[in-house]
């Protein structure tokens, strides 16, 4: 199985650490089972945090609100709180201790900035609360107790071949095809994710001539998009477009998400140049609009909802004391533990698939409906 590596290769027996979890002073049960003393729960009224980054995509704003709708239903007292955009990290640095302090059990984080949040967490356990790595793994320490999220790397890998797909569809020529790829922001990890997973399906089609990177710009530090702003994004595509595309056309572009495949979309089109194939990622509205006039070709589906009921249904198991229910143990390491995981299988969506895609969430197929 594949792992995902993101600062350092931990040691076998951080494996048996990640796997144990907890601490005999926390209640709660691991992800491999816990020892008696271990599972001692907690109160099912208790304060829950939850950290998430901020408002820049529709699917945080969502999910702000099914976590204080959710575990309000489920009898905890939700502490909900973002991230301001225009704030460094340490805004949620000081909200995630300010939920250590509060007496919250469990803290369930969407990190900001994933590689600065040691210190809080570490706070966290020591006052004898549980964290959970929401959509974003925590890196470098041995703290967190759980992640849960989309397969990313899969994501990474439907978003490379939705492109190859794109681009036998549409482009009308043969191969060679001229393609630009774009990543997300250097503070996620997540990014580097998407875009393994994305060229371990294009390196070869790059390698044999049937892709070509007209920028010349294939490493990670290159495409970045800093903050996942959309601007950063247009502003990117104008320089690619200006520098290298004066004469040649462009056909795919490899978008990690929807907010910078619209913002690529918008820069080629303000050039005057045909929209070429362009991927993107989270069924935001606009972009399911823009897949079925036929303009952003293709997004990957990761319901927020389920995503959210996930991570509900981890804070009950631990507040009862029973075994976390996880599926992967092997993946993700933080650089200091392999953190017991719980990932959710992502679906690709383009026109062609949008009225199954989207059957079961009500707005988005209301829109796929409407194009019919």
């Amino acid at each position: 199985m594949k792992k995902i590596i993101v600062t350092a290769t931990a040691i076998v027996a951080m494996s048996a650490i990640a796997l144990t979890g907890c601490s005999s002073e926390r209640g709660g049960g691991s992800g491999s089972g816990s020892t008696k003393d271990e599972a001692k729960g907690f109160a099912a009224d208790a304060t829950i945090g939850v950290a998430l980054p901020d408002k820049t995509s529709e699917n945080w704003v969502l999910a702000g609100q099914l976590f204080t709708d959710g575990l309000t239903e489920a009898g905890f007292k939700p502490d909900v709180q973002y991230a301001p955009a225009s704030n460094t990290v340490a805004e949620q640095q000081n909200q995630i201790q300010a939920m250590v302090t509060g007496g919250a059990k469990v803290i369930i984080i969407g990190a900001k900035d994933g590689k600065q949040l040691s210190t809080q967490v570490e706070a966290a356990r020591e006052a004898g609360a549980y964290v959970i790595a929401y959509d974003r793994l925590i890196e470098n320490t041995k703290a967190v107790d759980y992640y849960v999220a989309f397969d990313n790397f899969k994501v990474g890998e439907l978003q490379g071949q939705a492109l190859l797909d794109g681009l036998a569809a549409r482009a009308g020529h043969e191969a060679p095809y001229n393609v630009e790829l774009f990543s997300g922001s250097p503070d996620d990890a997540n990014s580097a994710v998407f875009f393994n997973g994305a060229m371990k399906v294009l390196q070869p089609k790059i390698d044999d001539g049937t892709l070509k990177v007209v920028s010349g710009q294939t490493d990670i530090a290159q495409t970045a998009t800093d903050g996942w702003k959309a601007e950063n994004a247009q502003r990117r595509m104008d320089s690619i477009l200006t520098a290298s595309y004066t004469s040649a056309t462009i056909d795919g572009v490899l978008s990690p998400n929807d907010t910078l495949a619209r913002a690529i979309i918008t820069s080629v089109q303000q050039a005057g140049k045909p929209v070429p194939v362009v991927t993107g990622q989270d069924s935001e509205v606009e972009s399911v609009k823009s897949i079925m006039e036929g303009v952003q070709y293709s997004t990957i589906n990761k319901d927020t909802t389920l995503l959210v009921q996930q991570a509900i249904k981890m804070v009950g198991e631990l507040q009862k004391g029973d075994k976390v229910d996880v599926n992967d143990t092997d993946q993700y390491d933080n650089g200091e533990k392999v953190v017991p995981a719980y990932l959710l299988p992502p679906v690709i969506v383009t026109k062609e698939n949008a009225a199954d895609a989207y059957k079961n969430v009500p707005s988005l197929e209301k829109i796929v409906t409407s194009y019919e």
